[in-house]
């Protein structure tokens, strides 16, 4: 027993100091062994939860990519069909373009690409179906050009992959390029997708077809809004551009610079387009005509401007059909790009043109015009026209246009409004004598 107490109890307090000590070693290693395990799972956790979280992004990215509107050996062969030319072998105008068609949905756009389609050329279209107006307008669009052998990709122009990827699969001869940001009161409200589209995207496509080999030709559409503050009338493609009024129109401008860069490095051709309040059918919701038309069918009041000394304003409108001819007409003259691997090797054409009817209306005028084809009568708010950007008149000098394009509009306000007027009943279902349609 003694020897168990001497061991158990040592007889120096040394020997107690002594072993408490490793006691307390002991305990301390355990728990900073304990404590490094716990940080060595904590990190294991986060690892392993970092990698979930990276592979969802995966997969969310990967899902996304598989369910976009492009891409793929199917995808490709659509592409391919609808680049093809189909004018007859030996046809007096040539073997046919393949032209690239930006806003394709959009209402020039649409135009633009069954015009070219029904003459025999190769059409792709690329739109990116934004909510500024109902985007099923544009889906309908779209089918109306599917149904005649259009295909149009879901994309934005700023998304250089898909551009590149375009220009991979068909060497286009040509672009036109009418995807933009449009109106001048929306700038006030969203600024920022002016940039967006009308620079941002015009950059993005230029800077595609710059490197794309061979260059395309481009026909691009600017506005007769650069025009600005100036008061000078008809406006000619030599006034000055430097006073714009709104966003949009400064975006225009800084299109027309921006272009006219990428002539002079690149070599690439370039056409601009000043188009002068387009209308017709298959139109913008967002222009005073269309609103107008809607209005009056629902017995709402509509808004008529008037500028300073109860002036009426007046627009230079232009019937689609008479646009349409103009941007064929800037593709068949346009002159080839000069550049190759982005680099320019000779000069290449720079050119814009306006595109409008020479014969300004003024608003009041397109209201009765719109009475008298509608058979309603507007109930109408006459106001001052505030400060959002618009200009009070617009008039097209189209003298060059004439002698280069051979552009010729033929259509007046009255009988293009008729046609308007037959497609928006048509299109919304209104028929005469029914309980929708107003008297």
């Amino acid at each position: 027993m003694r020897v168990l107490e001497d061991d158990l109890f040592p007889s120096t307090p040394g020997k107690v100091k002594i072993e408490r000590a490793g006691t307390m070693n002991r305990q301390l290693h355990r728990c900073f062994a304990s404590t490094s395990t716990m940080f060595l799972w904590a990190l294991f956790l986060v690892a392993m939860t970092a990698s979930y979280l990276s592979f969802q992004s995966f997969v969310d990215t990967s899902s996304k990519y598989f369910a976009a509107s492009w891409g793929g050996l199917h995808w490709e062969r659509q592409i391919r069909a609808s680049a093809a030319p189909r004018r007859p072998p030996g046809s007096a105008d040539g073997a046919g373009m393949s032209v690239l068609v930006t806003g394709a949905a959009g209402f020039v756009g649409t135009h633009c690409s069954l015009a070219l389609r029904k003459r025999g050329d190769g059409v792709v279209g690329i739109d990116n179906f934004n909510a500024y107006y109902d985007p099923s307008l544009k889906k309908a669009r779209k089918a109306l050009l599917s149904s005649h052998g259009v295909f149009v990709v879901e994309g934005d122009i700023n998304d250089g992959r898909l551009l590149a990827k375009l220009f991979d699969v068909v060497p286009f001869t040509h672009v036109l390029h009418l995807a933009a940001q449009a109106g001048v009161r929306y700038a006030m409200e969203n600024p920022a997708s002016y940039v967006h589209s009308n620079i941002a995207g015009l950059v993005t496509l230029l800077e595609a077809c710059k490197d794309a080999d061979p260059q395309p030709a481009i026909v691009w559409a600017s506005s007769s809004s650069v025009y600005g503050l100036n008061d000078k009338v008809p406006f000619s493609e030599r006034d000055r551009t430097d006073q714009p009024a709104s966003l949009y129109a400064a975006t225009k401008k800084a299109g027309e610079e921006i272009t006219h860069t990428y002539n002079h490095i690149y070599g690439l051709s370039i056409t601009g387009l000043r188009f002068f309040t387009v209308y017709g059918p298959w139109g913008r919701p967002d222009m005073a005509y269309f609103s107008f038309t809607r209005n009056i069918l629902q017995g709402k009041p509509i808004t008529v401007y008037r500028g300073k000394n109860h002036v009426d304003l007046a627009r230079d409108f232009t019937y689609i059909d008479d646009i349409v001819k103009g941007c064929l007409g800037s593709l068949d003259t346009a002159g080839k790009s000069t550049g190759t691997g982005g680099k320019k090797r000779g000069p290449a054409p720079y050119r814009i043109f306006n595109l409008g009817n020479t014969s300004p209306v003024t608003v009041p005028n397109l209201v009765s015009i719109l009475e008298k084809h509608l058979r309603v009568k507007a109930k109408k708010n006459v106001v001052e026209m505030p400060g959002n950007g618009d200009v009070p008149f617009t008039h097209a000098n189209i003298s060059l246009a004439r002698e280069q394009l051979g552009y010729k509009p033929t259509t007046n306000l009255d009988v293009g409004m008729k046609k308007f007027v037959k497609w928006y009943l048509s299109y919304y279902g209104y028929t005469r004598g029914s309980k929708d349609f107003r008297q």
